[in-house]
């Protein structure tokens, strides 16, 4: 396991990326975890709380001062390896907020009637909040920290200013595009993020799960694409009042079934998003079992 760990990520000179033993269709190979720079670092995404992928971090640290343990957004395969990492390396875990931070009021509203929660790390509090805009530095290495919510409200992204790179956590990534659940996600906030990080005209991202991104812009452009089209299919579907349970083996007739639940809970974002800017409606009012229609 050491040596599978040891082999990532030597080829770029002050950034090593760690992945961690958590493969699944929600995560491809497993969480990346990053350790920027040369002489004092900071550790991105801890990832689970692994014993053997956090000692992969601690020596891959080598004994040198971490300026911050910062997590990208806490979900389970993210964050709940910061604390412990944390309390060995001596450093602040930094993070927007907990998990509830940053939520729009459209979904402070929905709290509680439609769901969620998947893979929330519910108890996570970091030690500083990272507001937006904020600095963290290090010799050799600026993270400025974005405010990127819609795959989860508290979700960061981290530009490297000195690279033109940015570590997109869960809202870019080359493999997939991204489980979008609310009240903990929100699309109208995801086309936002999207258009942030596309104006970024990064050289590169580096994602949460799977590999660096080179094309940055035209990634968020496909997946803009991505999300418009789906969004065209649930309207075309709505030619007659449907619920999401008749609609997703519609919508997602190309998606395995043990994956439908996920693909659900992004056709409620969707419909979410879709009635808030008054193109459908929900009857009685909006829940997963209602009954959509288009406006």
């Amino acid at each position: 396991m050491t040596d599978s760990y040891d082999a990532e990520g030597q080829g770029e000179s002050g950034l090593r990326r760690l992945v961690a033993p958590n493969p699944s269709p929600m995560t491809e190979t497993g969480t990346n975890s990053y350790v920027l720079g040369t002489t004092d670092l900071a550790v991105i995404d801890p990832g689970p709380d692994d014993a053997a992928h956090l000692a992969a971090l601690e020596r891959a640290v080598a004994g040198r001062p971490v300026r911050a343990v910062i997590v990208t957004h806490s979900h389970l395969d993210h964050s709940p390896g910061a604390a412990p990492l944390a309390d060995k390396l001596d450093a602040p875990v930094l993070a927007f907020g907990p998990s509830e931070a940053g939520r729009s009021a459209v979904m402070r509203g929905l709290d509680g009637l439609v769901g969620g929660g998947e893979g929330v790390d519910a108890g996570f509090r970091p030690d500083e909040r990272l507001a937006d805009g904020a600095l963290v530095t290090g010799e050799g290495w600026t993270l400025e920290a974005l405010h990127t919510p819609g795959h989860m409200a508290n979700h960061l992204s981290l530009h490297w200013r000195e690279r033109n790179e940015t570590f997109t956590g869960d809202t870019v990534m080359g493999w997939a595009s991204t489980l979008i659940s609310p009240p903990d996600g929100d699309l109208g906030q995801f086309m936002a993020s999207l258009d942030r990080l596309e104006a970024l005209e990064a050289r590169r991202f580096h994602p949460g799960h799977g590999a660096p991104i080179d094309a940055s812009s035209a990634r968020c452009r496909a997946l803009r694409t991505h999300r418009l089209g789906r969004e065209a299919a649930v309207l075309a579907a709505l030619s007659r009042p449907q619920r999401i349970a008749d609609l997703v083996p519609q919508i997602y007739a190309d998606t395995p079934p043990p994956l439908h639940g996920a693909a659900a809970r992004n056709l409620l974002a969707h419909l979410v998003h879709l009635e808030q800017t008054g193109r459908v409606a929900a009857a009685p009012d909006i829940h997963p079992d209602a009954l959509w229609q288009r406006l």
